[in-house]
């Protein structure tokens, strides 16, 4: 279960980001000093993945230019003596990294968008990410990180998974699982945005996947499902007839960028944990609270 290529799944048109991703990406939309797209970039980086395979739709050119090099913008800065900046413009991709950009050329679904990357992945394991859930964990290794050592422990494929209130589980795809074996458990059944009184459990699907190449076949199969789209829980659901799949309880912090509320969260945790501007952003805030 070697993991080198992860999709992105970025077509999305941002509508409750309106009007700031109207013309701006939303996976482009700033977290302090970085976008949203970066964070899950490294992450997948940092699991080792070597290929990134972006599914966007025609209009999203900002998120190819972010990872293209900057020649303009990098001779000016280094004629200016910028070397630090520099050095931060060129890493958004380390050495040896590449991008792949697919088109999808109609918002059919989280599943027809990993269904358009298959041709980019072929036939291997692959990671799915999506930036809308920004996954911190200061303390320890990054979710994709732990998800691919347990995958490897496992052999199998894996999805994370945490716990929602109840009334929301007609947001997600909910999980039912078996015995929980530290922070994994064998997947028994799953359905997509299940209504609260009829949810199997409050075990919500969230935005990192390890996934066996299988899985397009059934992609290839599926009749649209939940908002006429094809869902990617339904092609794991029909996945778990032929194979083991786990969902995997995370370390960390999931800020559902999403949404307004979301990149709040995520821009104050990211601003409370910057040394330089720390102190000053608590005191803003408690100056806020005090009004």
């Amino acid at each position: 279960m070697k993991i080198r290529k992860a999709v992105f799944p970025v077509a999305g048109l941002g509508t409750r980001l309106l009007p700031a991703s109207k013309v701006v990406p939303k996976e482009m939309l700033p977290i302090i000093d970085r976008p949203l797209i970066q964070f899950a970039v490294d992450e997948a980086i940092a699991a080792g993945c070597d290929t990134l395979v972006f599914v966007i739709n025609r209009h999203k050119h900002a998120i190819a230019d972010h990872f293209d090099r900057a020649h303009e913008l990098e001779s000016r800065l280094e004629r200016s003596g910028k070397t630090e900046l520099v050095r931060m413009v060129r890493e958004v991709l380390p050495a040896g990294v590449r991008t792949i950009f697919v088109t999808q050329s109609e918002a059919l679904g989280l599943g027809h968008a990993v269904l358009c990357a298959e041709h980019a992945i072929g036939d291997e394991p692959f990671a799915v990410l999506l930036p809308d859930d920004l996954i911190w964990n200061p303390a320890g290794a990054p979710a994709l990180v732990q998800m691919v050592a347990e995958s490897q422990r496992l052999g199998s494929s894996i999805i994370a998974v945490e716990d929602v209130p109840r009334a929301q589980t007609d947001r997600y795809g909910i999980v039912s699982v078996g015995p929980a074996d530290l922070r994994s458990a064998r997947i028994d059944a799953m359905v997509e945005k299940p209504a609260p009184d009829i949810a199997p459990s409050t075990l919500a699907v969230v935005g990192r996947y390890i996934l066996h190449p299988r899985v397009f076949r059934f992609l290839h199969a599926m009749p649209a499902g939940a908002g006429g789209e094809i869902q990617l829980t339904d092609a794991i659901a029909a996945l778990l007839a032929v194979e083991p799949v786990h969902a995997y309880r995370f370390e960390g912090e999931r800020f559902d960028c999403g949404n307004k509320l979301g990149v709040v969260e995520a821009t104050m945790a990211m601003a409370l944990a910057q040394p330089d501007i720390a102190a000053a952003v608590r005191a803003r805030m408690q100056r806020l609270l005090a009004c």
